[in-house]
């Protein structure tokens, strides 16, 4: 690759380290972030030295969180965005007030002085868009209360840091000891941001539905994605000119186009792009970490880190509760919202650019957002292993084992969807059960009906005992769970031989297991609602109810037996395969002759 071209190169290095590492973080468990951040530092100027260019890609890469934003705009109609204006200005403000103040006054402590404390808390108190938006929409927390209020305070750092660019010059000034401030004239520049805002709505509303149907009428689906990127593009192109986000501008042209008929399409088109250039994006942060400074002043970028995390995480929690967010949600909400952002390297090298504080103190505030950008996904692996376990169990009835004796007929482990039938068809013709459940929400709505349902582990040796499984007829095995079922079958086989066991298998490889243990009873838990279904579709299609009838009792018979035959050579691949296939071919023909029957003795005009 001697004379290959630069970006060639390049692009060959960015996805070579982003295929390598972000599957194999994936792999131990720690997320495609910490990959992503991962990838960045092994090729960047403090690893490997593949890619020196950093600020440029993070430039570039930067368009990755508009894309973010604009999708997101997508899912938000106006009157929804509406109804987020209190959360948005209210606990958004908030949020940022309250972290910049206390960051501020902590350094001024420090003997900070109070311009580089203000612009450091200002900067700090910002969080990463990307990376919270990236983990909600993992772990599908956007809809939850915590996402929409993390999502709404999100949404206003982008709007304030609007101010707080233009609050640099002015401390600039300042700072350079001026006397007199010259007057500057803004209203040429407020026109431009009312004119491109109001550019953005009026086209929102008036031109862009029109293009768009338009273009989709040329057919040519890789125009279609060409103007949406150029609607995207153009619109951050726009509001970065007259100095506002290029993110905010594209979130607002979103919910421009929440209402139109082509959102879907929008979606599908640049979902593509917008995952690759946060890759980018996540590559470029963990390039621009400056290990030169951590490692020339180690201990105060320990501090800066661990001081603005711990001061902002206090003032985040407090605003979860003042919002009475659920406390199982809050750790990950505090988390997400702690750790710094990307729009804090802009206000940070503005700061530099402008004469308030010198570039040693830019790349020390820089590297500590990006340490802790590098470090909340490993904290957030850590709070999902050891503290979401705590907090999910507090707050939750907790119920006392089953301890009486029991003397029923019929023993059923497992009060969910499937035992739920069982147990409701023998009360009905008047057969006592006892039913064994260990999820405490089931126990407590199967209650709140009526049913006599105890709390306990089918699995324990001692509450099978004390449910009457030694004096019972019957074991239902209908839990969930595969390796529970497994465990159950096995405890009551060995202590409990006289037990008739009747089981719900979740998959053909359960009922195969189930088999081996001797238990001849087993019911996989959709095929007959799959049958059902399938008599449906062939009465749609012109079969007449009896022919549908049969047809799928003749399927059923069929495959009944031909899982008898399977079973002994369910761990031999080569012969399960090929007596799958010889029966699948014996069924095709046995259909195809009563269908030949069927047609010969019909009489002649008759329909199905």
């Amino acid at each position: 690759m001697e004379h290959a071209p630069a970006w060639l190169i390049n692009s060959f290095i960015y996805l070579s380290a982003a295929v390598i590492a972000v599957p194999l973080s994936k792999a131990v468990g720690l997320g495609s972030i910490i990959g992503y951040l991962a990838a960045g530092i092994a090729i960047g100027p403090w690893g490997l030295g593949l890619v020196t260019n950093v600020e440029d890609i993070l430039h570039f890469a930067e368009f990755g969180v508009v894309l973010m934003l604009f999708l997101v705009g997508l899912e938000l109609e106006p009157k929804r965005l509406w109804s987020l204006r209190r959360p948005i200005f209210g606990w958004g403000s908030a949020q940022v007030l309250g972290c910049a103040l206390l960051l501020t006054a902590a350094a001024m402590v420090f003997g900070v002085s109070w311009r580089v404390a203000l612009v450091a808390g200002l900067g700090l108190a910002l969080s990463s868009t990307a990376i919270a938006l990236q983990v909600m929409g993992e772990r599908n927390l956007l809809p939850t209360s915590s996402g929409q209020a993390s999502f709404s305070i999100l949404l206003f750092q982008d709007v304030a840091a609007i101010p707080i660019l233009a609050l640099l010059p002015l401390l600039g000034v300042i700072s350079a000891d001026k006397e007199a401030l010259a007057p500057v004239n803004h209203t040429w520049e407020a026109l431009k941001i009312i004119a491109v805002i109001a550019g953005i709505i009026l086209g929102g509303r008036l031109l862009l539905r029109p293009l768009f149907r338009w273009i989709a009428r040329s057919n040519t689906p890789e125009i279609f994605t060409a103007a949406s990127l150029l609607l995207v593009v153009g619109i951050a192109g726009l509001m970065q000119l007259v100095g506002l986000s290029m993110a905010l501008g594209a979130f607002l042209a979103g919910v421009l186009l929440a209402e139109s008929e082509y959102r879907r399409e929008l979606e599908t088109d640049i979902e593509p792009f917008k995952g690759l250039l946060l890759g980018l994006f996540f590559i470029a942060v963990g390039m621009s970490i400056d290990f030169g400074v951590l490692l020339q002043s180690p201990g105060l970028m320990a501090l800066v880190v661990v001081g603005f995390l711990a001061v902002k995480g206090v003032v985040i929690y407090a605003v979860a509760r003042a919002m009475r967010l659920p406390f199982q949600e809050r750790p990950v909400f505090t988390l997400l919202l702690a750790q710094g952002g990307e729009f804090a390297f802009v206000v940070f090298q503005a700061a530099a650019g402008a004469n308030v504080f010198p570039a040693q103190t830019a790349s020390l505030l820089i590297g500590a957002v990006a340490v802790s950008m590098l470090v909340s996904p490993l904290m957030l692996v850590a709070i999902d292993r050891l503290l979401l376990p705590r907090y999910a169990r507090l707050g939750k009835t907790t119920l006392e084992e089953i301890s009486e004796p029991q003397e029923a007929p019929i023993v059923i482990a497992g009060f969910g969807r499937y035992g739920q039938i069982i147990a409701r068809m023998m009360l009905a013709q008047g057969i006592p059960c006892t039913v064994l459940d260990h999820d405490v929400e089931m126990i407590e709505a199967a209650r709140s009906f009526g049913y006599r349902v105890f709390y306990g582990d089918a699995t324990r040796l001692d509450l099978l005992r004390t449910a009457g499984a030694a004096q019972a007829k019957i074991l239902v095995v209908a839990v969930d769970d595969v390796d529970q079922s497994l465990e159950i079958v096995d405890l009551a086989k060995e202590h409990f031989p006289h037990l008739e066991i009747v089981a719900r298998a979740r998959d053909v490889t359960h009922w195969n297991k189930l088999r081996d243990r001797g238990v001849m009873r087993v019911e996989r838990e959709t095929f007959e609602s799959s049958l059902r279904s399938a008599r449906s579709v062939l009465e749609l299609l012109g079969h007449g109810a009896h022919v549908a009838r049969q047809s799928a009792m003749r399927f059923r018979q069929h495959n009944l037996e031909l899982f008898e035959k399977l079973h002994p050579h369910y761990k031999d691949r080569a012969k399960l395969i090929a007596v799958v296939k010889q029966g699948r071919q014996q069924l095709e023909e046995q259909m195809a002759q009563e269908r030949e029957v069927r047609a010969q003795q019909r009489p002649q005009g008759w329909e199905n």
